[in-house]
């Protein structure tokens, strides 16, 4: 984590070292930091497809099913735009688990 902090000092908007922080809070079972992490990088890079899956499970886990819905809707638009089928799929598996 604290190699991850750093490498943010230089490159404080790239989106792969946000999400890796995001993700460690998630690991490291700190929900509301990693939500928040991964919503300020979602304001910074709406596209940045692999948040959205994260995200709403973080909020389908706090019993926040419809944000948790929406979340996985934004996601599966997008990856439906980038034509990505692989996390399509994953998007749509979890929206129909919830």
């Amino acid at each position: 984590m604290q190699q991850l902090i750093e490498l943010l000092k230089n490159s404080p908007d790239d989106a792969f070292l946000l999400y890796a922080v995001a993700l460690e809070f998630q690991v490291k079972g700190n929900t509301e930091e990693a939500i928040k992490r991964y919503e300020d990088l979602l304001l910074k890079q709406w596209d940045y497809l692999a948040v959205y899956y994260q995200l709403g499970g973080l909020y389908a886990l706090l019993g926040n099913i419809s944000k948790a819905e929406e979340t996985y809707t934004k996601g599966i638009e997008i990856a439906t735009q980038q034509k990505n089928t692989k996390t399509l799929a994953e998007l749509r598996s979890a929206l129909d688990m919830l």
